[in-house]
């Protein structure tokens, strides 16, 4: 039908299989941030900024020891000052200013008010030439909020107090950072994933700064503790941001921001499946409310077929 070697179809279907694998790559990225929780509970008392420098070293690591398997990643870390500023002041910015909310706030109200940035990437991926958001990406977005917000905070006693309002202002500036990280990543989709070995390393060296300067070191106790550091590094503070790399630069960034939402609901699953946690009428509600949210925005699109 065509001649030889002039199939219009082999470059659109190649597009779309990139397009996917790149989508199930941030996927990935969301499966391991769902085991963060967990973890966590088995890393001890180890204070946050320590143990983000240990686990983005441990990241950096893996990043480094994949580059000897591969040819032509010499120059990834050779990027405009532009790009390490987005790349480190995405990692470390958007921890720095959770721990800072945390730390003035309440957990729960702060995490609210964090979980924010999937949809911001939602909403700003419009702004992104060649994107168009559509009314199905928003629906699924506030459809997968009210998931996490019955999840969160169904079982507590929101109060949202004035007192705690710097509290507040470094949680939704955690989710602007990463939103704005992850729309903006798009932009430099000419910058190799391997950069993101850089971006881990100086992460952990800022980490270790403030680390030194505001908390006291307390190491690991036994070789659990140490392992479950070690697999945050390799996976949810690690190997998940090349994951995500690759899903926000070539993927589609708007499922994957919807999609985002499943991170509290598997983690908390997670918690209830080894123990941890209280299976709830909440947990299942927001499932259900995630889950159509994805489904809104994988095969709604505004009265087209999908």
């Amino acid at each position: 039908m065509f001649p030889c070697g002039h199939n219009p179809l082999q470059p659109r279907a190649q597009a779309v299989l990139m397009a996917f694998n790149a989508t199930f790559c941030g996927l990935g990225a969301i499966l391991l941030w769902s085991t963060l929780a967990f973890l966590t509970t088995l890393s001890g008392q180890t204070p946050p900024f320590q143990l983000v420098a240990m686990t983005f070293a441990i990241g950096a690591g893996v990043g480094a020891i994949s580059r000897l398997f591969r040819r032509g990643t010499a120059g990834s870390l050779r990027q405009p000052l532009k790009v390490w500023l987005l790349g480190v002041g995405g990692l470390f910015g958007y921890h720095s200013a959770y721990f800072a909310a945390l730390k003035l706030a309440p957990a729960t109200e702060a995490s609210l008010i964090n979980y924010l940035w999937p949809l911001l990437i939602v909403l700003f991926s419009g702004l992104l030439p060649n994107e168009r958001l559509r009314m199905a990406h928003i629906a699924g977005a506030l459809c997968g909020l009210v998931g996490v917000i019955v999840l969160i905070g169904g079982s507590a006693n929101l109060s949202f107090a004035g007192s705690h309002l710097y509290g507040y202002g470094f949680a939704l500036l955690a989710a602007i950072i990463w939103a704005g990280y992850s729309v903006l990543s798009r932009l430099a989709g000419a910058v190799p994933t391997d950069a993101v070995t850089g971006f881990c390393l100086a992460t952990s060296l800022l980490s270790l700064g403030c680390h030194l300067t505001f908390e006291t070191t307390i190491w690991p106790q036994g070789a659990s503790e140490w392992l479950a550091i070690i697999v945050l590094g390799a996976g949810p503070l690690g190997v998940s941001f090349y994951l995500w790399d690759i899903g926000i630069k070539r993927g589609n960034i708007q499922r994957i921001g919807v999609l985002s939402y499943a991170t509290p609901v598997l983690s908390t699953l997670l918690l209830v499946v080894t123990g941890n946690g209280e299976p709830t009428w909440r947990l299942a509600l927001s499932c259900l409310l995630i889950v159509t949210g994805a489904i809104v925005a994988t095969f709604w699109h505004s009265g087209r077929k999908a």
